[in-house]
């Protein structure tokens, strides 16, 4: 019983008084004292704590007197007054009243009392006008100031309010999941009391939207004020209903009349550089102050009335242009530009192959321009190549549509750009090292190769080159006398596009070519052992002669000539004869006098010169030694020279740069009864003369001439498609035959043709037609 005092005392130290409410503690302690033995010892027992038997009750009017203590604390915080009481007691007064229930009855007073001010606040919107102008844009803006300044104090005394209800919004509140928490609650009676009304809105919305076309004319605004506006609605989640609408059907307004507008005033460059500032200037809207939902119909709507509706008019107006005059930076913003926009690569991709047909046809079509065709068309393709690596990132279906226009327009002059293609390579070639570098060259054939590839008539190419390449080889001055040094840059040229050749068209094309080399390879031995066998002949004579032996089927088709040669010329051939003879047995030799050369020598009155000239030419010149002046007829009868060929031959001689003749009447031409004179004073700055240029000009005859034999070609090969189709088929319809033929040949062919060629093979009895069906053929065996 001596304990009892204080235990009692122990435990009324532990109550204590919180906001009138005492809280009691229900703690007990114990201690036990136990003896034994020699001497009493203590020991602790667990703490046992245990609740009252019965609930505390509230004071009388606690309730009342708590719930006026924060309708005041609420009432100071909207009015932007100093708060009474302290915070920390009043979260602690929320608590204890959720805590005995209160929580629904003091959840619906603190929601009156938070309506009834927003509702207050609709009152100061009232005494602006609501029907205004959009002239009146101070008032919209001082308007716009307004709501924005009683959203921002709502939002601040809603966090405020929040703070000190904390333990309601979190206990009860999340409990009924039908109810707003304390800031949506917020939320919803700004929306429902200010913004939802129709006169508050629609003049908040005019308002945006004024100070945005503002800013879209070009004036500065207030962008934290649309910033905070814009926010206010997508809080209240009336963003999309209320403004978006409206402002995307005036953006398509403005910008449907701007397109319109400005396609009249502006270049196309300047008009796409002005939508591309337009889509820049929209996107950072959406980044600065609009909702990011609204993004992407904004900038399909900018893209659809500025670009979408003019993607014909604008590559029309001026995508010629920018091509013509090969604006890099333009055309880069018309592809970007254009592949923002459904349908606007497909558009662009047609006018840049109509562009390409265009211009490639005004090149290929133009005989005026045949000279310098080749040049043009490397230059237009690196032009192009060019803009799509630039411009149209590598895209590959620009690169594949350039090629199709390059094809097509390439072939609407059938065969002429084959032929002068291969003479182009040939000029090319002939210069050498003189005109580029090896690596050049490579990189000047290369190119070529690509505009090859997109011609049909490649036999023509073959024809032109083949014939080329053999004026190249047995020039006396170029190729041949290298090739019998040894390698050179030019002759690893000619390799070198033989080798591009073959694996372009397959080993069938170049094997004549190639077979043009190996003659000169094998001359070249057959002349060593010619010059030894000369060596051991009793009189060798004065001239050095050089053969070249060539095999018929690999060189051009040469019409032999006969020319009235010197007696020691005529005594060489004849010793040359039998030497090949007496190795090559079984073998016949033609002479091709036209393709002869000879090195003179020549005494003037300035001193001895060598000239490098053709064999008439040089029947010509060596008639000079009988006489000092000679009448064209009279060069005629003593050479034999064909009448137009010895023409030209004179021509060179009397009327050229290096004029060993003198002509009498002067003139560029030579006719009939013209008198030729030996040129005693002739001077020159060089020792050794090359006078055969003109010679070596391909004349119209010869173009004609080859042209022809390529068709004679093509006609052989058609036979011999047509035999070959129908040995198979035995028995196949006119239309099969003719798909059959087209997917066989490698060169263009009209269908008249092919049906001439059909007829020739029934008259000669390769096959015949069906009795009942004409349109049927029959192999014949």
């Amino acid at each position: 019983m001596a304990d009892e005092p204080q235990k009692k005392s122990h435990l009324s130290a532990l109550v204590g008084h919180t906001n009138g409410l005492t809280k009691p503690a229900s703690l007990t302690a114990t201690r036990s004292t136990g003896g034994g033995g020699g001497g009493a010892t203590a020991s602790s027992k667990k703490l046992v704590i245990k609740n009252f038997r019965e609930r505390p009750k509230l004071p009388d009017n606690y309730t009342q007197d708590t719930w006026q203590k924060l309708h005041e604390a609420v009432g100071a915080i909207q009015s932007s007054i100093s708060i009474k009481y302290n915070l920390e007691e009043l979260y602690q007064a929320v608590e204890n009243l959720c805590s005995y229930k209160v929580s629904a009855t003091l959840y619906k007073q603190l929601r009156q009392v938070c309506e009834e001010h927003v509702k207050a606040q609709i009152l100061q919107f009232r005494e602006y006008p609501f029907v205004m102008h959009r002239s009146d844009s101070l008032d919209s803006l001082l308007f716009l100031k307004k709501i924005n300044k009683c959203w921002q104090d709502h939002c601040r005394q809603m966090i405020m309010i929040r703070s000190i209800f904390l333990f309601l919004d979190r206990t009860y509140v999340l409990q009924n999941s039908v109810l707003p928490s304390i800031w949506d609650m917020g939320l919803e009676l700004f929306r429902n009391h200010i913004i939802s009304d129709k006169q508050v809105q629609t003049k908040t919305i005019d308002g945006i939207l004024l100070l945005i076309e503002r800013e879209r004319n070009g004036e500065a605004v207030d962008r934290s004020l649309l910033r905070s506006l814009l926010s206010m609605l997508s809080d209240l989640q009336v963003y999309k209903e209320s403004f978006e609408q409206r402002f995307l059907e005036e953006t398509n307004c403005l910008y449907a009349a701007e397109g319109q507008r400005l396609m009249q005033e502006r270049e196309v460059p300047e008009y796409l550089h002005h939508v591309n500032k337009r889509l820049e200037e929209e996107a950072d809207r959406v980044i600065t102050y609009l909702d990011h939902g609204t993004q992407k119909p904004l900038i399909a709507c900018v893209e659809k009335q500025l670009l979408g509706e003019h993607l014909s008019a604008i590559l029309q107006k001026g995508l010629d242009s920018l091509l013509d005059e090969n604006r890099i930076s333009d055309l880069t913003q018309t592809y970007q530009l254009f592949s923002r926009v459904k349908g606007g690569q497909q558009i662009l991709l047609q006018h840049w192959s109509e562009y390409i047909k265009n211009f490639g046809t005004t090149i290929v079509v133009n005989p005026e321009k045949d000279k310098d065709m080749v040049q043009e068309l490397l230059d237009f393709k690196d032009k192009v190549d060019h803009i799509i690596e630039v411009c149209f990132q590598k895209n590959e279906k620009f690169i594949n549509l350039m090629k199709e226009s390059f094809e097509t327009f390439i072939n609407k002059r059938p065969n002429k750009p084959a032929e002068l293609i291969a003479k182009y390579v040939d000029s090319k070639l002939r210069a050498g090292n003189k005109e580029a570098t090896d690596e050049e060259l490579e990189r000047i054939l290369d190119k070529i190769m690509i505009i090859f590839r997109f011609i049909h008539g490649k036999d023509v190419f073959e024809a032109f080159y083949k014939k080329d390449l053999a004026k190249r080889l047995l020039d006396a001055g170029d190729l041949a006398k290298r090739l019998l040094v040894g390698k050179s840059a030019s002759v690893d040229a000619e390799k070198s596009m033989l080798s591009k050749l073959k694996h372009e068209c397959g080993a069938a094309f170049t094997s004549k070519l190639e077979g043009m080399f190996k003659d000169m390879e094998l001359s070249k031995d057959v002349m060593v052992q010619f010059k030894q066998y000369m060596q051991n002949q009793s009189d060798p004579g004065n001239i050095d002669l050089t053969v070249n032996i060539l095999t018929m089927g690999y060189w051009p088709t040469y019409t032999p000539m006969e020319v009235h040669l010197n007696s020691e010329m005529i005594k060489l051939q004849e010793v040359f004869k039998t030497f090949y003879l007496g190795k090559h047995s079984g073998r016949k030799l033609q002479w091709q006098t036209t393709l002869g050369h000879a090195v003179l020598k020549a005494e003037f009155k300035e001193g001895k010169k060598e000239f490098q000239v053709s064999l008439f030419q040089t029947l010509v010149l060596l008639m000079f030694n009988e006489g000092d002046e000679f009448s064209f007829e009279e060069i005629k009868m003593a050479t034999g020279v064909e009448d137009s060929e010895l023409r030209r031959t004179l021509q060179s001689l009397a009327c050229g740069k290096a004029r060993v003749l003198i002509k009498n009447p002067k003139g560029k031409d030579v006719e009939d009864g013209d008198k030729f004179i030996f040129n005693g004073d002739f001077k020159h700055k060089l020792f050794r003369i090359k006078i055969n240029q003109i010679q070596m000009k391909e004349t119209v005859e010869e173009q004609v001439s080859t042209t022809e034999r390529v068709f004679q070609d093509r006609q052989y090969q058609i036979d011999a498609a047509i035999v070959r189709i129908m040995k198979m088929r035995k028995t196949l319809g006119h239309n099969l035959l003719v798909s059959e033929l087209y997917n066989q040949l490698k060169f263009p062919v009209k269908p008249g043709d092919l049906k001439k060629r059909i007829e020739s093979l029934i008259d000669r009895d390769y096959m015949e037609r069906d009795k009942d069906n004409p349109n049927q053929y029959h192999y014949v065996a």
